[in-house]
């Protein structure tokens, strides 16, 4: 191994103990290939299944993997355009799995999220019966503060550009702490707990994934 891949073991173990301590389920994935393999296995056949706005999700592949399984039922936002989008937003509230990444997480567990129309937060707080996270380890800040400033200095800026977003940090690559009508950090989410024990789920993963 390594000292990258060490050092991104201990860590992601060190990160579990802390993760189950906010009754969470957590696992580590080396690779990219583990990582959807363990996704899949966790999600039952039969469930109904929906993702966010998520690059990790896609790039990873798992909508494909989901629709090839032909036991789920899969609401795929991608495939649809207008009230139809909507439509699958509001059916993820009552989906067996909602899967998404984060913006960053730390160190002891927290894990932050800034969101523009507040569909994926709300997803993650409250509804569907599981959320799944896949988190690469580039995600992994040491202090709750440390992961606000990745998710609104480094995703915000990035993803403002993807989405070709009117916003100062589209421009320059920079948070303003905006408040821009389409700003991207309209919701900022830490959930620091889970309620109920088993819905939220996180597999961190030994690579670089999203942004």
């Amino acid at each position: 191994m390594t000292p990258q891949e060490l050092r991104n073991e201990s860590l992601a173990t060190k990160m579990i103990k802390n993760l189950n301590r906010r009754n969470m389920e957590a696992f580590y994935c080396p690779t990219a290939e583990e990582a959807v393999k363990k996704v899949s296995e966790l999600i039952a056949d039969g469930s109904s299944v929906t993702w966010g706005g998520s690059m990790t999700v896609r790039d990873l592949g798992i909508p494909d993997m989901l629709r090839r399984r032909g036991t789920l039922e899969v609401l795929d936002r991608d495939l649809v355009e207008g009230e139809a989008v909507h439509d699958i937003y509001l059916r993820a509230f009552t989906a067996d799995v909602y899967l998404t990444s984060a913006n960053a997480i730390s160190e002891d567990g927290v894990i932050v999220n800034v969101d523009g129309n507040g569909n994926r937060v709300a997803a993650i707080t409250w509804g569907p019966k599981k959320v799944i996270f896949i988190i690469g380890m580039n995600k992994v800040a040491q202090t709750v503060e440390a992961a606000l400033s990745r998710a609104r200095g480094t995703a915000s800026p990035i993803n403002a550009k993807r989405f070709d977003i009117k916003t100062p940090c589209q421009v320059d690559g920079m948070c303003h702490n905006c408040n821009s009508p389409e700003s991207i950090c309209s919701y900022v989410h830490f959930l620091r707990n889970s309620r109920n024990k088993g819905r939220h789920v996180v597999v961190l993963v030994g690579e670089n994934l999203g942004y």
